[in-house]
């Protein structure tokens, strides 16, 4: 049986981030294992869809851009936009792996992750078992979505599945779920000339809320709901989808909503709801190794160590500390260089090159001072 010191898991942003770290730190027996390609998840957004947080250049100045995933490189330099599309941004992510050269072995499937007595795990995978030291679980969330948000969800069809939004059939649509995703759909079709019906139980689009982006519509999202087409679009802010009909007979699908206050209505659609209720994640494959809070959100260590396994990280978005949640690139990539610094000090290297990351901006290691302090 393969075996090796640190086996990173997943192909996207944050284990070809962690990886680049890991191999700069010396960890010889490395290795990433990504099921699909480079960036598969990235590549499977919808045509129309953007990368919400710009990217810019300012390497020169010490200053990252907020889409990169190591130091000296740029998505707005390789590519040349400042919102990339899913497709261009797995390029990017591909350049990185190239320009590294990084121990990738693409179209390898882990189907189940164990501790082994005394330390260590042993990965049965579609390439066959294998073993090592240390894990970081990096597979992301964009391929596991969440289909059973509540009764008749399987009626509908998740947005992650729509390939371009210039194939959604019919005059109209209606979407359950406003955040990002959801107000994406919702811009791209009314643009369209689709007639957009647009449900979330919160108020994101007219109240200012948090400052913080992870609970928060960002602006290049409102700015383009602001531009959308008028009459196109109906925003039911306030009101939470219970469960979804199909009426065989009618050929029409029911979706039953209910407010705060008491009161309900039903939205009537002659095409599936499309479902932006968010994703289960890839945790879910190895939630036999983690301890989870009151919330069910997965309960990890000072270095994002599962509380319950010794030696299995986590990188991306599926890492929360409490009330942070590190869901963006430019938020994760920060602890990067602690999970990294953590699995090269247990095997006995140097970790002097982390000041250049601790200085750029991808070693927090304090999350005390991550607070909202906008002003105004």
């Amino acid at each position: 049986m393969e075996s090796f010191d640190c086996i990173v898991v997943g192909g996207g942003p944050a284990g070809l981030g962690v990886g680049s770290i890991l191999q700069e730190l010396k960890v010889e027996r490395l290795c990433i294992l990504e099921r699909a390609v480079i960036g598969a998840s990235f590549r499977m957004w919808p045509e129309e869809m953007r990368m919400i947080t710009p990217s810019f250049t300012g390497n020169a100045y010490g200053m990252l851009d907020l889409n990169a995933i190591s130091p000296t490189t740029s998505p707005a330099y390789t590519l040349g936009t400042e919102h990339p599309s899913g497709k261009a941004y797995a390029d990017y992510l591909e350049g990185v792996a190239a320009y590294r050269e990084l121990p990738v072995r693409t179209g390898v499937d882990v189907t189940d992750v164990q501790s082994c007595e005394g330390g260590g795990f042993e990965l049965r995978t579609s390439a066959g078992p294998l073993r090592s030291r240390f894990v970081v679980w990096a597979a992301g969330e964009f391929q596991y979505p969440r289909l059973d948000a509540f009764p008749g969800a399987e009626h509908g069809v998740h947005s992650s599945l729509i390939r371009s939004w210039r194939d959604w059939p019919g005059e109209e649509a209606v979407i359950v779920g406003g955040y990002e995703s959801g107000a994406d759909a919702a811009i791209h079709l009314s643009r369209l000339g689709k007639r957009v019906t647009l449900i979330d139980r919160n108020g994101r689009w007219t109240e200012k809320g948090s400052s913080d982006p992870s609970v928060e519509l960002s602006p290049f999202t409102k700015d383009r709901l602001r531009d959308s087409p008028d009459g196109r679009m109906d925003l039911l802010a306030g009101w939470e989808v219970k469960w979804i009909e199909h009426d065989a007979a009618q050929g029409r699908y029911l979706v039953y909503c209910e407010n705060g206050v008491g009161e309900s209505r039903f939205v009537q659609s002659d095409q599936p709801p499309i479902l932006a209720t968010g994703f289960k994640g890839s945790l879910q494959l190895v939630s036999h190794l983690f301890e989870r809070d009151v919330h069910g959100a997965v309960m990890l260590g000072k270095h994002d160590e599962s509380t319950q396994t010794s030696g299995l990280f986590v990188c991306g978005p599926g890492v929360a500390h409490g009330h942070l949640l590190l869901c963006f690139i430019y938020k994760f990539r920060q602890r990067f260089g602690v999970v990294a610094g953590a699995v090269a000090e247990r095997l006995g290297l140097d970790t002097e090159a982390l000041s250049v990351y601790q200085e750029r901006g991808m070693l927090l290691d304090d999350l005390s001072c991550c607070e909202e302090d906008c002003q105004c």
